[in-house]
C-alpha cells in the first residue's frame, strides 16, 4: 500500500471545493463557527463510515449492479442542484440550511450532514478511486480499507476546518444583505459547477 501517495490523494481531494466544502463554508458564514460543529462532524464521520460501509460490502453489491451507483449519482446531482437553488434564492438572513423542514432556520444538523454523503457525487469519485486505487492483494484487504477510512479522519478533517475557518472570517463582511446574496449566489453557483464532471461522466455512460 502505497502510503505517500494515499496521504497525498487524501490532503488533495479533501481541501478542494465540492459540495461538502461549499456547503460548509456557507454555513459558516450564515450560523458561525459553534453552530456549524455538528454538520462538519457529520460530514466527516458520516464520509469515514461511509468508506468502511462501500469498502467491505457496498462495492459487491455495485459490481453486481451498476446501474445503482448510476442512479444514486442521478439522485446526488438532483439533490444537489435542489440545495444550490436554495442556496442562491435564501433570504439575507440566515440560510435556511434545514432541507427536512421549510420552516426551521438553522445548520444542517450531524445526522443530515451524515446522511447527506450518500447522495454526494464527489464523495463516491473519492471513496471509490482511493479504493480501486490505493488497495493491492499484498495485505489484507479489510486492514487496507480501515486504512483508507483513518488517513481521512485525521487528514480530511482539518480540511474541513479550513472550509468552516473561511465562512466564519468572512461572517462579519457579509453582515451586509447585498454581500450575503452576492455571496450565496456565488457558492450557489460554484456548487453546480462541481457537478459538471459527474454530469459528463454520466453522459459518457449513457452514450
Amino acid at each position: 500500500m502505497e502510503y505517500s501517495a494515499l496521504i497525498l490523494f487524501t490532503i488533495a481531494t479533501s481541501i478542494t471545493p465540492g459540495p461538502n466544502n461549499l456547503m460548509i463554508m456557507t454555513s459558516g458564514v450564515n450560523y458561525g463557527f459553534r453552530r456549524s460543529l455538528p454538520h462538519l462532524l457529520g460530514i466527516d464521520i458520516g464520509f469515514v463510515l461511509m468508506i468502511i460501509g462501500v469498502g467491505l460490502g457496498m462495492s459487491q453489491l455495485f459490481a453486481q449492479v451498476p446501474q445503482l451507483l448510476i442512479w444514486l449519482k442521478v439522485i446526488g446531482i438532483i439533490y444537489l442542484s435542489y440545495l444550490a437553488y436554495r442556496i442562491a434564492t435564501s433570504p439575507t438572513k440566515p440560510l435556511v440550511a434545514d432541507v427536512l423542514d421549510e420552516m426551521k432556520h438553522k445548520p444542517l444538523s450531524f445526522l443530515q450532514a451524515a446522511l447527506f454523503q450518500w447522495v454526494n457525487p464527489k464523495a463516491w469519485i473519492m471513496i471509490v478511486g482511493a479504493i480501486v486505487t490505493y488497495t493491492n492483494t499484498s495485505m489484507d484487504y479489510s486492514l487496507q480499507v480501515a486504512i483508507i477510512a483513518l488517513f481521512f479522519l485525521c487528514l480530511g478533517t482539518p480540511c474541513t476546518f479550513v472550509w468552516l475557518g473561511f465562512g466564519t472570517a468572512l461572517k462579519r463582511y457579509l453582515a451586509n444583505p447585498l454581500h450575503l446574496k452576492i455571496f450565496n449566489i456565488v457558492m450557489a453557483s460554484l456548487l453546480l459547477l462541481s457537478l459538471l464532471p459527474v454530469v459528463l461522466e454520466l453522459v459518457e455512460i449513457t452514450k
